[in-house]
């Protein structure tokens, strides 16, 4: 009887570690789920790319043929418009030249609020109008999306090391999920406070000019 009991017990422990690793390795997976990269310029590509060297799918556009072709061929699926990213993945990122553009690409005919799913966590690493960042997290919240500000520091060759500095705005609650993504593009990612922190902090540190 004890032996049928330690082996009982045995058998237990087994499974019991089995269903943790299967536990692990799920949360592993699912943190693994597609990102959308929006804005494939000089500083989106190499970004983008860091994303997929850390085995994050990317589904991506631009509105440059040649940008999309070139990243396609690095292993990433391209979409026609931001609609139709922000329809298959719930964690998008975007890296584009202007405040204009933002609000183009989050609010425009085929913009990522036209289908957006509810939870999805838009991260915009452009350098724009505090203002304007605002106004997107307002547009975000009324889709039941989260909307943080992430402007970056740092060039080129930063952005394709992986060494860029994130200065953070937002819902604090959020910033995890958001530091999961910007850790693979950068080395340092900074929490400022509420949206439009991040791009009042780059300004503040570096005095680059808002488009």
């Amino acid at each position: 009887m004890a032996a049928l009991f330690r082996g009982c017990r045995n058998f237990y422990k087994r499974s019991h570690k089995h269903v943790e690793l299967t536990l692990v390795s799920s949360r592993s997976m699912a943190s693994k789920t597609p990102v959308g990269f929006i804005g494939l310029g000089n500083m989106g590509t190499p970004m983008a790319r860091n994303l997929l060297k850390h085995g994050y799918p990317v589904i991506a556009t631009d509105v440059f043929p040649e940008s999309c072709k070139e990243f396609q061929d690095s292993g990433a699926q391209i979409l026609d418009c931001p609609a139709e990213v922000a329809d298959k993945a719930d964690r998008i990122i975007t890296m584009l030249p202007s405040s204009p553009n933002v609000i183009e690409v989050y609010t425009g005919p085929n913009g990522i609020l036209k289908k957006i799913k509810k939870g999805t966590l838009l991260i915009d690493s452009s350098t724009i109008d505090p203002a304007v960042s605002k106004e997107m997290a307002i547009a975000a919240e009324k889709m039941g999306a989260v909307f943080m500000d992430a402007p970056v520091s740092g060039g080129v060759g930063a952005a394709s090391l992986a060494k860029l500095t994130f200065m953070v705005g937002g819902v604090e609650e959020e910033f995890n999920a958001a530091q999961e993504l910007l850790t693979c593009m950068g080395a340092n990612v900074v929490y400022c406070g509420q949206v439009g922190s991040g791009q009042d902090v780059l300004f503040c540190k570096t005095g680059v000019k808002i488009k």
